[in-house]
């Protein structure tokens, strides 16, 4: 387990959910990364929901990865096997880092939850213009399975021995 001193500091953060039938009022992946980010007391600065189309997530992205105000991006959804999903088509092209690490640790916590069907989990993260970017699956169980036992301490400047808030723009 990580050991946490030091200050807290808030984050920018934008989330996405990918979708082609849910909307604001479906959107319980997105209610609940944007309320544990709150609560955690970063800053939810933008959200949006988008169809499952490479183009359309892509080009959100990139905005939000030149914006001067959105430090962490959170895409869930389109992460699946399913030929209709492209989260990860449309984000790795934009990473000047891949984090390796984040998907076999997805899959690692996911396997306990719901086994070999984490085969099919196709989670990535990456770094872009000191953007940090986590694409997770759209399901809410596998949305609170990334942020607590991954993302949320990954974005406290207190976890050590390392973090990602020191990679981020100010």
């Amino acid at each position: 387990m990580s050991q946490s001193t030091g200050e807290f500091i808030a984050l920018n953060i934008a989330v996405m959910t990918v979708s082609d039938r849910h909307d604001a009022s479906t959107d319980t992946s997105g209610d609940y990364l944007r309320e544990a980010a709150t609560e955690t007391g970063h800053h939810v600065v933008d959200h949006v929901i988008v169809p499952d189309n490479r183009y359309r997530i892509r080009a959100t992205v990139s905005r939000w990865i030149a914006s001067e105000d959105v430090q962490v991006v959170i895409v869930n959804g389109g992460t699946g096997f399913n030929a209709k999903n492209s989260t990860p088509e449309a984000l790795l092209p934009l990473f000047d880092r891949e984090i390796d690490g984040f998907g076999e640790l997805f899959r690692m916590v996911s396997y306990e939850d719901i086994g070999s069907a984490t085969l099919q989990s196709r989670a990535v993260a990456g770094m872009a213009n000191q953007t940090l970017i986590f694409a997770v699956p759209g399901s809410t169980n596998g949305c609170r399975s990334a942020w607590e036992r991954i993302i949320k301490e990954q974005l406290d400047a207190r976890t050590r021995p390392c973090h990602f808030v020191s990679h981020l723009k100010k």
